[in-house]
Parts: structure tokens; sequence; C-alpha cells
């Protein structure tokens, strides 16, 4: 339902007064976009998991919290963590009982607010746990239209600008400081007080300036002591920094120094699945470095954020691959139990030395709270926001930012419309998008081509649309209704990707394809919480490709996507995966492994090699054991090229 009309109307600034930008898009409130098809399996697995159980069987979410009113538990982050995805949750899934579990934090957090505009427990003054509040509270309001959240916050910014010159940002919140923003521009956007403004440039100077940083002075390699401007969640975190900038200034220039900061991180720590390291530090970009669970979601909000703002289709295509690649990948199929950290190539899940920058060695198992409990607290927001981030309003309508299957109910130029996005997608190529609205209702649908296709087909009731791309969106103008049907066709052939060393990684649409190693899960006995688990592979991992000029030809097989959809449905490798690629590959002899860890893929093209054989590639997301970045046999170079001496008659 759209609660908008509940909440308050923007003041009309005073004269002289700075106004700041609209984003270029906006969330739809919270509940708008309800998931279906295999995205809807997933959110249940996860209600009926890890999430909808934390409380009863994770102590530092249960009575004793503070953030609850409970005394002598925990009052730092963990509460707002959590309710920083039960309660997307909660509403995308429109299920009472975990709305009703929101319920009493939401009251405590709105009954605990001081006088002088303070609030929270008073155990912990630190800002940057409330900051995390804050998005729990914003969502809250968007999702039930509660009127007790504007004049909360507007009291509560009046006291961060009060107070923040004499007890500054510090530590975690000086390093995310732009969380904080995010709630600013919210209410600002409902209520026009210029004087937010001024507490916009206030958070805004004590913020660490990422792009500065990433942009120039970033680390070239795995870092060896702690830094908050190197800590994967907190790079996560910062990235968003320009977006929110953006809103205030609108310097055009954001775009540039965040996309030098993205390139820069993918030049000295990118992993073949396109994201950087950080295990907990940023790592480098060996495959076996590690990547924290707490990044992953955090750098998925980063994407949404900038999705809103800037409407580039890139911040989709990049949503896309977290959400389809390295957020499956972080928890078990069922999400019972979750990993601390992944590694792209990974041939044991298991307790043991591995060269994390920092992290002890159960850091990479699957359970309760391996490591440290910031991701226990931290993982549940990825699923749901991402639910509520497939579409957005745009100035004229609606804007597809990633595609699932799903179901849309918004408002747009005065009129209910209602879109029905019918697909398995990202495990098969076709999207159709059932359009109700009002007959002759006139509206724009942007519907977001991915930088990785090269060709695609698009129509509207059988009648093809050929417009071209602009910032990575086709526009589709029309008058609607009462029913039409879109038809997106994204074709997907496999692609292969340099790596150093002339090593390589295969990709097909937006996942990234592996070489799954079977897998044997072993329970711990009297494991905390809904289980743990060791995983020990099941076939040799040594493999190198063949043929790689001819990857785009390598036959793609398709199955139903299965009730659980990201995990394999058997012991031997790929067995139950819902596309594969029949790749080509011989045994890479010379590769070896010290302990659990496979060295760097030998140099390529293999001066040694073993038999020949298929090699059969699933999507990175359902295989726990893996190999993502390969070394060559071969010639890199295109078989038709008539100057390459490989090939020459």
């Amino acid at each position: 339902m759209d609660n908008t009309d509940q909440l308050p109307t923007p003041a009309e600034p005073a004269a002289g007064a700075p106004v700041s930008r609209a984003p270029a898009a906006s969330l739809l409130p919270l509940g708008s976009i309800t998931p279906t098809g295999w995205l809807l399996d997933q959110l249940r697995l996860q209600a009926a998991g890890q999430t909808g159980r934390l409380e009863e069987i994770w102590p530092d979410v249960g009575p004793t919290n503070a953030w609850r009113g409970g005394v002598g538990g925990e009052d730092w982050e963990r509460g707002p963590y959590y309710l920083d995805g039960l309660v997307p949750l909660a509403h995308v899934l429109g299920d009472e009982d975990l709305i009703e579990r929101t319920r009493p934090w939401v009251e405590w957090i709105l009954s605990s607010q001081r006088e002088d505009g303070f609030f929270g427990p008073q155990t912990n003054d630190d800002w940057w746990p409330r900051m995390v509040a804050l998005k729990v509270l914003t969502q809250h309001a968007e999702a039930t239209g509660d009127e007790r959240v504007v004049p909360f916050l507007q009291r509560y910014f009046r006291h961060q600008l009060e107070h923040l010159p004499g007890r500054p940002l510090r530590s975690w919140g000086r390093a995310r400081g732009a969380d904080n923003t995010l709630s600013v521009w919210w209410l600002h956007h409902r209520t026009g007080e210029a004087w937010l403004l001024d507490l916009v440039s206030l958070i805004d100077s004590q913020t660490i300036a990422w792009d500065d940083y990433l942009g120039g002075d970033l680390i070239t390699g795995a870092a060896r002591v702690f830094s908050h401007r190197t800590h994967g969640p907190n790079v996560a975190m910062g990235l968003k920094k320009g977006a929110v900038d953006w809103i205030l200034d609108g310097d055009d220039a954001h775009r540039g120094r965040t996309e030098r900061s993205f390139a820069n991180l993918d030049r000295w720590h990118g992993q073949a699945h396109g994201w950087f390291s950080g295990d907990e530090w940023l790592g480098g970009r060996e495959a076996t470095a590690g990547i924290e669970t707490c990044q992953v979601v955090e750098m998925m909000f980063t994407c949404e954020v900038m999705a809103a703002t800037y409407a580039d289709g890139v911040h989709g295509d990049r949503l896309e691959s977290l959400a389809y690649n390295l957020l499956p990948a972080s928890n078990d199929p069922r999400m019972l139990g979750h990993q601390y950290h992944q590694q792209a190539t990974q041939l044991e899940v298991s307790v043991a030395r591995r060269d994390w920058t920092f992290s002890s060695d159960d850091a990479g198992i699957f359970g309760l709270e391996p490591h440290f409990g910031c991701c226990t607290a931290n993982l549940h927001q990825g699923w749901p926001k991402l639910v509520s981030s497939l579409w957005m309003r745009s100035p004229r309508g609606l804007r597809a930012v990633a595609y699932a299957p799903s179901r849309v109910r918004a408002e747009v130029g005065g009129a209910e419309v209602t879109l029905d996005v019918r697909t398995a997608y990202p495990f098969e190529e076709t999207i159709e998008i059932g359009v109700e609205a009002p007959a002759g209702h006139e509206f724009d649908l942007l519907l977001r081509i991915p930088a990785w296709a090269g060709e695609w087909d698009l129509s509207v009731d059988g009648e093809t649309v050929a417009e071209e791309p602009v910032d990575g969106y086709v526009t589709v103008r029309r008058a609607w209704g009462p029913s039409s049907t879109v038809r997106l066709v994204l074709p997907m052939r496999p692609r292969v990707v340099r790596r150093e060393r002339q090593a390589a990684a295969v990709h097909l649409g937006p996942l990234t394809m592996v070489h799954p190693l079977g897998e044997n899960w072993i329970p711990v006995p009297g494991a905390p919480g809904l289980g743990e688990w060791e995983i020990h592979r099941r076939s040799s991992w040594n493999v190198a490709l063949d043929d790689v000029a001819g990857a785009a030809d390598w036959p793609v097989h398709r199955a139903t996507v299965q009730d659980v959809p990201w995990g394999l449905t058997g012991p031997r490798p790929g067995q139950g995966s819902p596309v594969v690629v029949e790749g080509r590959s011989v045994r890479a002899t010379e590769w070896r492994a010290t302990g659990v860890t496979p060295d760097p893929p030998p140099p390529s093209p293999l001066l040694e090699r073993g038999a020949d054989g298929d090699l059969l590639l699933v999507p990175y997301g359902v295989a726990r054991l893996r190999v993502t970045e390969f070394p060559v046999c071969g010639s890199w170079a295109d078989r038709d090229d008539p100057d390459d001496p490989q090939y020459a008659d």
C-alpha cells in the first residue's frame, strides 16, 4: 500500500534558502513490491531460518537487548542491524507474525527519546548504532504511515545539529556518516526545512572523504594493519558518500570520482566475480582472499542508493552481480547458517588456517556466529532490500533497477498501476511483464539493458520496441491499459574474462559460473543455533579451461528452479543446478594447493596438461565449494584470426 499520503507535505523553503536536489528515482513505499516465484521461495526460507528464529537462538537479540528495553544485554549495533533486515522482510512478505515481532523494538526506540532529542540505550551514546536505527524507523514509517517518526527525527536531528560540533563523529560513525545523512535527506524531502541542510553539511565535514582515498590513495595490496579506510564493510558503506553529497550540491563530478573509486578497487582488490575482497580488511586480487558477509549486504545497499540517486543502469548491473552471486553464497542453501567470509575459490569449508588479513580460523564455516557476531545481526537486509529496490519511481513512471519474479503495485500519475514480472531470471533469458493500468493512462516504463547484453529483444503486445538505451535504460512511453504484456529477452552467451597470469573467469549474464566440487556436508555436533557445518569436496579441483576462444558457443542447459533456489540437490558436482554451462577443460596437473588453500593459478597457457574433458559450470551462488578463476590451456586468440600462427594452415 502507498502510505505517502499519511506523511507530512514538504514545507515551502524560505526565500533564499538552499534547496536540495531530488534523486533521479525514489524507492516505492515498503511493501509496494512483493516477491513471487523463486524469489518468494528464497524469502520464505529466510523467514523460516536465521531471520525468523534469531531471537530464540541468539541471546544478543533476545529479551535482554537494550534496544528493546532489556537490561544487561547488547546495547550497540546488533539490535539495530537485526531490525534493518527484519522490518523490510516482514513487510515485503506481508507476514503478520514478523510484523508483530518488530513492534516491541520499534515501540521501545520511539519511547526512548529524551527531552533533548537523543534516544536509544542510556548505556551507549555512540552516534553509529543510531544511524542504523534511523534507517529502521524510516522504513517502518514508509510501510505503516506511522506519524510519530517525522517529529521524532526532527527532535533528534536538532540534537545532532547542536551537539555534533562538540561531540563529533568518530571511529565507525566517522567512516559511516553517509548513512546518517540518508535519514536526514529522508526527512528533508518530507518537510523541506532548511536547517536540515546545515546538518547535512556538518555530517559531511565529519565523515571520511571516501572518494579522495579510494580514488587516489588506496592501498595496492592486502592490508596489514587496521584502518577504517581499509575495512571492507566501511569501504562498501563509504562508496555511497558521493551520491549522498550529490543530493546537496548537484555536482555531477561525484559520479566520476565514485567510478574512479570502483576502478581503483577493482585494479588492486578486484576478484574474478567482479567484487573487491575484504577479509576483514582489503585483501588483494587473489581468488582465495575472503569477502565478509557484512560487506556483501552493505555493498548491495550502497548500489541501491546509487541506483536511486543517479539512475544509471550500471548500478543495477552491480546490484544483480552481488545479489545473484555473493549474497546466496554467503549462506547455506536453506539460510540456517552463514559464513563470516566466503572465498571466490573455496576448496573446503572448515576450521583451518587461511591467509585472511584479519580473522580467526572458523570464519569460513557455516553457522550461527562464525568469528564475530556482526554478520549474524546484519545479513538479514540483503534479500528484502533487493525486493524493495527492484523497481523505483521515476519522474514520469517506473524504472526497473533489477529483474526478478515480483509483483508491483504503485500509484503512477494519479492512477494505480500493477506490474506482474514473470520470469526465472537470472536463470533464464526472458522477462515478461504484465502491465495493468486504466485504459489510456500514459506513463513511462524504463527498462534496464545490462551492460553485458550485446543484444536484446524488446516488444509490447508483440510490437517491437527499437529505442536505443540511454544510461543503460530503454524508455517505453505510451498510453497503457487496461492490460498489456512487455517481453524483454536478454540472450546470455558464456563469456570469458581475462585475469592476471592470463587466467580466466566465466560469466553468463549476471551470473559468475564456477567449477563445483561436489559437497559432503558434515554437521558439527552440539553446535549453537540452527546448526553448524563443514563441507568437504567429492571431486578434484585443479582444472584449466580449454577452447576459451570458442566459449560463446559452449552449450547452456536450463532446468526448473527448485524450492531451494540457490542450492544443489545432490552430492555430485552440479547436481540440481538451475543452469549449467558445458565448457571444455584439461587437468591442470601443475596446479597445487597448500593445505586448504590453492596456490595462485599457474601462468597460462599451461605447458603441462592432463586429459581433456567436459567441464560443467554452475552459478557461483549455488556452489559452496567452487573454483572461480582458472588457468588456461591454449591460446586466447580468436580462431578466425588469420594472423594467429597457432591457427595458421
